[in-house]
């Protein structure tokens, strides 16, 4: 599979956030975190960001932290590949390469080891890759030696700044940059994507107990092997994503494992990795995928972090998670850009589930995104949803409109239950207004129980004032003006008792203390809410 070569110039996002850690570090706080989506190229922003410091380091160098070893060299190399210039070497194991370089790349284990980090001299800036582990005991330990709580400049960057079992916010003082997934889509840095869900008859995971605020891995493996998800996921894997190449992430190794049999099993080449699995046997797998030997990756959480693979369309999430972090992670795994790529499928594992609130699509985005239909992508649903809101924001602006045109006139204008503006013209007789929403003009009717309802002879809609003025006149023309008039001076009288009994019959509730006008307008408003309601007429057309 050929892979689309990666353009190591800064993006205009990418950009921003290095100024923004610049930028914040000149403040008060120097631990600042930024958080950016899978695929949208951190290590090109950290070693640009490290070629525009090391000029103001007076000879100082950048030290790159890790989060594990197998991810030294693919950092390291990354580096050096965006920024040529640089001078990188390599801490781990007995790779000691801190001398006459300009970027230190170190895992955290090594530096975990008190001699080790003791041998590092003359840091100026640390980074702090997949920085959402670095609540972490060790963590602490290793920022402190370099001097994080004494003002060294920290810049942590991370796909998803959540972490269960909390202590972050020690450690970060602040998230200075942060970009959507959407943003990215949208923008044409990553795939658009659709979800599918995949239901497992017989999955309970109302069973499955949660820690730390997410879905036990023991308990949830167990329930995904008693209720055979393997076969039911495969079958899934062929009926919505035959061709594509996949990772699966389960909670457990044997899950892994039984889904890596499953889909071989169905006729689609799949493999299983996990965390202990030997590195050599592991990297033997992923040459496998890479080759296209291997379609559908299977893995126990191991490939959350540091996966790269462009050309992967389909993360399956065999994993339920109630974190939103965490799906992001899993499913973003699918969204790189790669040749021949054009969208990316998620297939979401499901069950019984009434008291867990389980992550899904929407959750890859910051915004309020509705998915009507599974058809729909991820930007598509955004679409619609910021058209729905823009449409609601059209009506609502309408109907302040319409209120205040309709209230400062002198004509007595009612509403309908629904909507309808009116005016009663006489005994049963309305003219009223309905709404052309395609560009909010309005149609003249009247209302009287011989003819029904009938529009003017030249039954065109007008804009609201001149159409709002016409029926105005008709209704004085039609009927009493007093009956017409806002200012008539019987509305100020009080109600009558046979006003008051009539309403009492009909079960219209009457305010206490209110004026022969007041029910007299709660009569006509029952009366021709109800006529409308038989006729099927509504606010707008």
């Amino acid at each position: 599979m050929s892979e689309m070569p990666e353009m190591f110039a800064p993006r205009p996002y990418q950009s921003a956030a290095i100024k923004a850690l610049i930028s914040g570090w000149q403040g008060s706080n120097n631990r600042l975190a930024v958080v950016l989506p899978t695929g949208a190229g951190k290590t090109v922003v950290f070693a640009n960001l490290i070629s525009e410091l090391l000029p103001q380091l007076n000879g100082t160098r950048a030290l790159v932290i890790a989060h594990r070893e197998e991810l030294i060299e693919q950092a390291a190399d990354k580096v050096r590949a965006v920024r040529p210039d640089l001078r990188v070497g390599v801490v781990k194991a007995e790779r000691n390469e801190h001398q006459d370089v300009d970027v230190i790349v170190a895992s955290i284990q090594t530096l975990a080891v008190e001699r080790r980090r003791e041998a590092i001299r003359d840091v100026g800036v640390v980074i702090v890759d997949e920085c959402h582990h670095a609540a972490a005991p060790s963590y602490m330990t290793v920022l402190e030696h370099f001097g994080a709580q004494r003002g060294l400049p920290v810049a942590g960057f991370t796909a998803t700044m959540t972490r269960a079992d909390g202590g972050l916010a020690e450690v970060w003082q602040e998230v200075v940059f942060t970009l959507d997934i959407l943003e990215m889509i949208e923008d044409g840095y990553l795939c658009d994507v659709r979800g599918k869900r995949v239901i497992v008859e017989g999955l309970d995971l109302d069973a499955v107990r949660t820690r730390a605020g997410d879905l036990q891995d023991g308990q949830l493996g167990q329930a995904l092997e008693d209720s055979d998800a393997g076969p039911v996921v495969a079958r899934a894997y062929q009926e919505h994503a035959a061709g594509r190449p996949g990772v699966v992430f389960t909670p457990t190794v044997a899950t892994a494992q039984s889904m890596a049999e499953a889909f071989t099993a169905t006729g689609i080449p799949a493999a299983a990795v996990w965390g202990d699995m030997g590195r050599d046997e592991r990297a033997a797998v992923l040459d496998r995928y890479r080759s296209g030997d291997v379609q559908v990756l299977a893995n126990c959480m191991v490939l959350t972090e540091g996966f790269d693979a462009p050309w992967t369309s389909c993360a399956v999430i065999a994993r339920p998670t109630k974190s939103a972090g965490l799906y992001c992670q899993m499913a973003g795994r699918a969204l790189r850009l790669s040749e021949g790529k054009t969208d990316a499928l998620i297939l979401d594992v499901m069950g019984a589930s009434t008291r867990h609130k389980l992550a899904s699509i929407v959750d890859l985005t910051g915004r309020t995104v509705t998915v009507s239909d599974e058809k729909q992508t991820l930007r598509e649903a955004a679409r619609a949803s910021e058209e729905e809101t823009r449409r609601r924001l059209d009506v609502s602006r309408v109907q302040v409109e319409e209120f205040d045109l309709f209230h400062t006139s002198t004509a007595r204008w009612l509403r309908t239950d629904s909507g309808v503006w009116f005016i009663p013209a006489g005994d049963a007789v309305f003219v009223f207004l309905v709404r052309n929403p395609v560009d909010r003009t309005y149609w003249m009717r009247r209302f009287d129980p011989e003819h029904g309802v009938v529009g003017p002879k030249q039954d065109e809609p007008l804009p609201l004032p001149d159409a709002k003025a016409w029926l105005e006149r008709q209704a004085r023309a039609m009927g009493s003006r007093w009956l017409a008039s806002r200012s008539a001076p019987w509305r100020a009288r009080p109600a009558s008792v046979k006003q008051l009994g009539f309403c009492r019959m009909r079960g219209i509730e009457v305010p206490p203390g209110s004026t022969a006008g007041e029910v007299s307008d709660l009569q006509a408003v029952h009366q021709f809410s109800a006529i409308l309601n038989r006729l099927g007429v509504s606010a707008a057309a």
